[in-house]
């Protein structure tokens, strides 16, 4: 992904609102008020929600914290929408309708940061079983920022008009709690936003920087499963029998060929299968083998022919080796996917514009986009919501940090990663401070 910070230079992208400079949404007291409420409320809040983090669509008592704060905002509330999220509305005057979103969801890891509040916490997930978790992808920043936007917001009603909606979404690890809010009536029983905005804290990025562009801005994601249906023989025998091992293996390899062969170039595709099980004993050619893989792409035709490529390549393998059409491999996609998010061209300059007058042009930062990761705020913004959305990243890493490692020293810990740890006052209020200046300045009151 190409960062804004040579565009965010230009004459073009660096100018003054005049919401911003009419009703205050770069109001001098506003990091003071946001420094503040970190001092006497956010941080513990933060505390709190690290210590205790829960699994995809497990999230009750990060979602009834998070309804408890928002209604002391003065926000009207609803809990359970598409099974643990909860949506917050405030209506004030005439006016768009902006929806923020926070994703509340942790990870099922033991948490080795060295942090004197990691978490020990242990939950049954879904699944039924029992595992440790962990917020090692930094959702904690997001719903502690969401928390202390909703309560700037409720401050300043005298400096924006419309309506203003938040929502705590769960399973965001899982791709599937944005699909499951969007089923449960998101945008019917609630107000449809003209705008809707979310951000990431990123450990790759220093603290004190917004990274954010036009286009795309995450992968599609989806999980696919194969089973390959065998004959089980003896090892001795294995004309006998027909080897799903063998038959997986012939796949495996295969499956390289869509990207290597049958996708352009210049279009970015992984195919990646993670996870191959068969068998139980040396000596036996098992019954079964089944895969999973995952698959991104960054648009809907190489994301199709992905799909499309699996399944034909799954099946003529089967045939292949000589099984019948009743027993070729099934290819399975599960409900763990997502399409491509983009960020949408207009509104995105806005948002640089808001952020460079705030923060100055010096704020964005312009790492190139490395690796293919997936986000399903793309569900609240897809082209047939006709929402126009903005995903952007707060910085969550000190440059001493980087500088460390680049010396030698020990390595910056990754999303996802049992070492993971983000600075969390930074990431908060800059979080909090980025989210309420474009608030603002997207529900500025028009002159009359």
């Amino acid at each position: 992904m190409k960062y804004l910070l040579a565009l965010a230079a230009s004459s073009a992208l660096i100018w003054t609102t005049p919401a911003i400079a009419k009703n205050g949404s770069a109001s001098p007291d506003l990091a003071a008020a946001i420094a503040a409420d970190y001092d006497n409320t956010l941080e513990a809040l933060f505390v709190d929600f690290h210590r205790n983090p829960e699994l995809s669509y497990k999230e009750t008592r990060t979602a009834a914290i998070i309804a408890e704060k928002w209604r002391d905002s003065g926000f009207a509330v609803t809990e359970k929408v598409g099974g643990t999220g909860v949506v917050a509305v405030m209506e004030n005057g005439a006016g768009p309708t902006l929806m923020l979103r926070a994703d509340m969801d942790g990870l099922p890891l033991v948490e080795d940061s060295g942090l004197d509040y990691m978490s020990t916490a242990k939950q049954v997930s879904i699944d039924g079983e029992e595992k440790p978790v962990m917020h090692a992808c930094g959702h904690d920043v997001h719903i502690t920022s969401l928390i202390g936007t909703a309560r700037q917001m409720a401050t300043r009603k005298d400096q924006w008009s419309g309506t203003l909606v938040l929502i705590a979404q769960p399973a965001e690890e899982r791709i599937g709690g944005a699909r499951l809010m969007m089923e449960d009536g998101l945008f019917s029983r609630f107000p449809k936003p003209d705008y809707a905005m979310a951000f990431h804290v990123s450990a790759d990025t220093p603290t004190g920087k917004l990274a954010l562009s036009e286009g795309i801005t995450y992968s599609s994601s989806d999980s696919v499963d194969i089973v390959i249906h065998g004959v089980g023989a003896h090892g001795a025998s294995p004309h006998r029998g027909k080897d799903p091992i063998v038959m997986g293996a012939e796949i495996i390899m295969a499956l390289q060929t869509i990207v290597s062969r049958e996708i352009a170039p210049l279009k970015p595709a992984v195919v990646t299968v993670g996870s191959f099980h068969s068998g139980f004993k040396h000596n036996i050619i098992s019954d079964k083998a089944t895969m999973q893989l995952t698959v991104r792409s960054d648009d809907a035709d190489t994301r199709a022919k992905l799909l499309e490529g699996i399944k034909r390549i799954a099946t003529n393998v089967g045939r292949m080796n000589g099984l019948p059409e009743d027993r070729l491999p099934e290819v399975l996609v599960s409900h763990e996917s997502t399409p491509a998010t983009y960020n949408d061209a207009e509104l995105t300059k806005r948002v640089i514009g808001v952020f460079a007058s705030r923060f100055g042009k010096d704020v964005f930062d312009n790492q190139p986009r490395e690796g293919m990761g997936a986000e399903d705020f793309a569900y609240f913004v897809a082209p047939n919501t006709d929402v126009p959305g903005v995903y952007f990243s707060v910085g969550g890493t000190p440059q001493a940090d980087f500088d460390r490692e680049e010396a030698g020293g020990a390595p910056v810990p990754s999303h996802h990663s049992p070492f993971f740890k983000v600075a969390p006052r930074e990431s908060v209020t800059l979080g909090t401070e980025a989210m309420t200046a474009a608030a603002l300045d997207l529900l500025a009151p028009k002159a009359e």
